[in-house]
């Protein structure tokens, strides 16, 4: 008897915790106010990424770029450090296998991160979802995973922070573009370092106690042995790839 009420107790207890899951994913609403909270929140880190951007602007017109040009690729692509490694790779005849092959590596991993989203953004039209995920970017959506694990249910949350990257990151550029000969160069004022910051920021905020630490470490120790010994970017995709995998892992068992 005393067993037959442990399981039951038991078998309420995850049917709660299933419950609570499903209804965390059932809140999320596609609003002009989760558009303006998403802003709000992520103008202190579009900020800094208009600080690389001014970086990009001044790469740009070194590498060749006008002024147009450089501005339709930030506004377009919106993928810092894409657009960095495909003004590095710039030359004329412009050589486009690389640049496309490159830059495809780069970008794989947002594959993981809108993965990640997938249960909230079912909940939205396919008009809203990729209307949002077109404004996605690394600093946007560690802030939107956020916002919606506390259960706050703001679909709109990535559309208004990725909102908040795309005016920056366009209009700094522009200004770099512009202003690049009297700028310099970026790394005299440590522009070079601000994304970094950024995302060591940001990692802060993820940490969620000791259980942290397995999979942040297999991403760091694959991708610094993959870095070794594959050429280009593939050590983004491999040090995400064999973190998820940990981590599925982990809950499986």
């Amino acid at each position: 008897m005393a067993q037959t009420n442990t399981e039951s107790d038991g078998n309420s207890s995850a049917g709660d915790e299933d419950v609570s899951a499903e209804t965390e994913t059932e809140r999320v609403a596609f609003s002009l106010d989760g558009v303006r909270a998403g802003f709000v929140t992520c103008v202190p880190v579009a900020l800094g990424v208009g600080a690389y951007g001014l970086v990009f602007g001044v790469l740009a017109r070194e590498a060749g770029l006008s002024l147009l040009t450089a501005v339709v690729m930030s506004a377009t692509v919106l993928a810092g450090a894409a657009q960095l490694i495909a003004v590095g790779l710039w030359d004329w005849p412009i050589p486009v296998v690389a640049v496309i092959g490159t830059t495809l590596v780069v970008n794989l991993r947002y594959l993981l991160m809108g993965a990640s989203l997938r249960p909230w953004l079912t909940r939205l039209s396919s008009r809203q979802a990729y209307t949002s995920l077109f404004f996605m970017a690394d600093e946007n959506w560690a802030l939107t995973i956020q916002d919606l694990r506390a259960g706050n249910g703001r679909g709109a949350f990535l559309l208004g922070s990725g909102l908040a990257i795309w005016v920056f990151w366009v209009v700094c550029t522009a200004i770099g573009a512009v202003a690049g000969g009297r700028i310099g160069n970026p790394e005299t004022y440590g522009l070079g370092f601000v994304l970094t910051a950024i995302f060591l920021a940001l990692l802060v905020s993820f940490w969620e106690g000791r259980d942290s630490l397995i999979p942040w470490i297999v991403a760091a120790v694959v991708a610094v042995s993959v870095e070794a010994v594959l050429p280009g970017r593939w050590y983004i995709l491999a040090g995400g790839l064999a973190a998820s995998l940990t981590e599925v892992t982990r809950n499986v068992r």
